[in-house]
């Protein structure tokens, strides 16, 4: 028995360290007005999947959104509250099945945080208005920045222009 609670309570332990360890690292400076809606507000006006990777940081499969080989000129804005995040121009093809961006519109709409869930550390990116989910941001991307902005389609919605 005694083992069994030992066991039990590492479980619990190790799930606790490892889920959603998160801290912000930029945008305070920047002057965005915030949106706050309740979770029946966010359900009623997200799908499904939205609202899976939105409000519950959820990623949707590889090649499955609809974003991710769009080659039309506009902008991406948030599935939440509109905030332009991403311009085709600085779009790329990356591989990986997720739409891919070397650098959001203005990095004020973009609020990044350290994500140490699931044993990684990565950096997740949010809209910096309503604090949707968006992806993660990798060092792998093309010049000028380096960076591979990882969105979910799910996530965003398309202006063409």
């Amino acid at each position: 028995m005694k083992n069994i609670m030992l066991g039990l309570l590492a479980t619990i332990v190790f799930s606790c360290a490892s889920n959603a360890q998160k801290n912000e690292i930029t945008n305070d400076d920047c002057n965005i007005e915030k949106v706050s809606k309740s979770k029946r507000e966010w359900k009623s006006q997200l799908d499904e999947m939205q609202y899976s990777v939105a409000r519950e940081a959820g990623t949707e499969r590889a090649f499955s959104g609809v974003y991710w080989d769009n080659k039309k000129k506009g902008v991406y804005k948030c599935i939440g509250c509109d905030l332009e995040l991403y311009s085709s121009e600085t779009k790329f093809k990356s591989g990986t099945g997720w739409p891919s961006y070397w650098e959001a519109v203005n990095p004020c709409n973009v609020k990044e945080i350290k994500d140490i869930s699931f044993g990684m550390v990565r950096t997740e990116v949010v809209c910096a208005r309503c604090e949707s989910h968006l992806g993660h941001i990798f060092n792998d991307g093309p010049k000028p920045t380096g960076q591979r902005h990882c969105i979910n389609s799910a996530s965003l919605k398309f202006q063409e222009i």
